[in-house]
């Protein structure tokens, strides 16, 4: 299951990683086909710097949340609960232990 989620998350981080290296690319041509200054150039890249950054955001988000969703359905506990579960158990023992 581990494995899966792995995947799942690296995909999602590998497509970001397109989409940068994409946009970088389209602006660099753009910069050259219709003959942008430096300046203009730049501020293009950054832009597009800027809306991939959110995006891949937004896609780190979706895949975490795609994620928790489908340990959910399979009945996997998160960190947090086995920790609680975990203080519980201690809890019980040591009263079991007091009563003897």
């Amino acid at each position: 299951m581990l494995e899966i989620v792995e995947k799942t998350l690296l995909t999602a981080l590998g497509a970001a990683s397109l989409t940068q290296r994409k946009a970088e690319d389209l602006a660099n041509e753009l910069k050259q086909r219709f003959d942008l200054s430096e300046e203009e150039g730049k501020e293009l890249i950054d832009k597009l710097q800027a809306k991939v950054s959110d995006r891949q955001s937004a896609l780190e988000e979706q895949a975490t949340q795609e994620v928790l969703k489908a340990c959910e359905r399979i009945g996997l506990v998160s960190n947090q609960e086995f920790d609680k579960l975990k203080d519980r158990v201690a809890t019980l023992e040591q009263a079991i232990l007091a009563q003897q």
